[in-house]
């Protein structure tokens, strides 16, 4: 095997690439870099040169990867996330003599169950810390990981991107939410009731439907959903003082914060269960910060649960 002419390689073009891949963008990608769109876009022709291949294409306004691109990319990741973790010098992370940001991604069900909870854990390992809570979903957190600089993401994000890692933290169920001044519920809700009273909604992408009215169609029922939200909080409020049920998730349902004495039942139909994991970025995995944090977040979120089964 021929050696390599190391003088014709510049590692730079290695964090062109990676930015390149990210951004989609020959300016967004310079930005990232700190250099002219014209230094980026010479940096590109020599990535084409080096590697036998045009790597990017425009189509429209974005650059887009080559199936040879696509290969390489989580190659070059791991070679950047080596020499800046286990390469350059760093100073060594102490967590009680930390002051700077942690910054956690959540879902929108994962922040309002676990943002207190998971302040008072940062904090009680990290006293000079601060913390960052930023809102994300399962179609924004690649890109809102890259842009707000995320630590570490918690929510239920099925089908993660191969740039990511994660760990199970939980499995979650569903109860049925109501408010009992307003739905008369006997011991359990049947699926008359259930059939009979208006529904709400949490929707993340705002549709009226999910596979619990695929069943109920099956089955020779259906409900009325009149309302839907992407919120939470929304939908506690939405239930309280109103004849309506809510299928929400059990630790949701289950929140005495709140003030809204609205009462909870199995429903009457089946509903999927989904996991709460802890997510990360590939290129985070050998950050002692991570690490840290990620202890910290586990044990914290793992306890808690374990404290409400018993």
């Amino acid at each position: 095997m021929a050696a390599v002419d190391w003088k014709k390689v510049d590692l730079n073009l290695l964090v062109a690439f990676h930015h390149l891949f990210q951004e989609s963008s020959v300016s967004a990608a310079a930005e990232k870099t700190y250099v002219s769109q014209s230094a980026m876009s010479h940096s590109l022709s020599k990535l084409r040169v080096l590697c036998g291949d045009r790597l990017f294409e425009r189509q429209g306004h974005k650059m887009v990867p080559t199936d040879k691109a696509q290969q390489l990319a989580p190659i070059i990741a791991q070679v950047l996330s080596l020499v800046e973790f286990n390469v350059l010098p760093s100073s060594e992370f102490i967590a009680k003599e930390y002051r700077g940001v942690c910054r956690i991604g959540l879902t929108d069900y994962a922040e309002f169950i676990f943002a207190p909870l998971l302040y008072d854990a940062v904090l009680a390992s990290a006293p000079h810390a601060k913390v960052s809570f930023v809102n994300v979903n399962r179609h924004n957190y690649l890109s809102v990981t890259e842009a707000e600089k995320l630590d570490i993401v918690i929510g239920s994000i099925p089908q993660l991107n191969e740039h990511f890692r994660s760990q199970k933290l939980y499995t979650e169920k569903h109860l049925c939410l109501f408010d009992a001044e307003h739905v008369n519920v006997v011991n359990d809700i049947d699926l008359a009731l259930f059939t009979s009273t208006p529904h709400c909604l949490v929707s993340p992408d705002g549709h009226f439907e999910t596979k619990v009215d695929e069943y109920l169609r099956l089955e020779g029922f259906n409900r009325n959903v009149t309302v839907v939200s992407r919120n939470f909080l929304t939908i506690r409020r939405l239930v309280s003082g109103r004849k309506l049920f809510a299928i929400v998730p059990r630790m949701m349902a289950q929140m005495s914060l709140i003030n809204d004495n609205l009462n909870f039942a199995p429903p009457p139909v089946p509903v999927a269960d989904f996991d709460i994991s802890l997510i990360w970025a590939n290129k985070k995995h050998e950050s002692d910060k991570s690490q840290w944090l990620r202890e910290v977040v586990y044990n914290a979120i793992v306890e808690e649960v374990r404290h409400r089964d018993l």
